[in-house]
């Protein structure tokens, strides 16, 4: 089973945080980066540039909308994702908990909705009831 792991953290502008702080918290991603790959449990992830690079997109009407900035304005911005290769969602939140955002945030962890070729929904967490 596939889950997403979105990290959520108040924002802070790298070029504001101390060198030596900065290179902690990218040595703790990578480490974690390193160590899931090993157990073969991270299949992809990324992180997101700040949320004033954000832009929302609507249709309405067929007319497309675009509002400069994310689509919800909250303290807490999602900075990055996994997505995790777990058993279940129990394996999924260990390994959320070894992310170093959630040390100082909070990660999201949500199944992934699988299809199969039909697109049809199937059978999992992520599969609709």
């Amino acid at each position: 089973m596939r889950y997403v792991a979105l990290i959520y953290e108040a924002e802070q502008d790298p070029s504001t945080v101390a060198p030596e702080v900065w290179g902690q918290v990218i040595d703790a991603y990578n480490a974690f980066g390193e160590e899931s790959q090993a157990a073969g449990v991270n299949e992809s992830g990324a992180a997101l540039e700040p949320t004033q690079t954000a832009t929302s997109v609507r249709v309405r009407d067929g007319k497309t909308l675009t509002t400069d900035g994310p689509f919800a304005e909250t303290k807490e911005a999602l900075g990055g994702f996994y997505i995790l290769k777990a058993d279940d969602l129990d394996e999924a939140i260990r390994w959320a908990a070894k992310i170093p955002g959630a040390q100082t945030g909070t990660v999201e962890v949500r199944p992934v909705m699988e299809f199969d070729e039909d697109g049809q929904p199937v059978a999992g967490e992520g599969a609709a009831a």
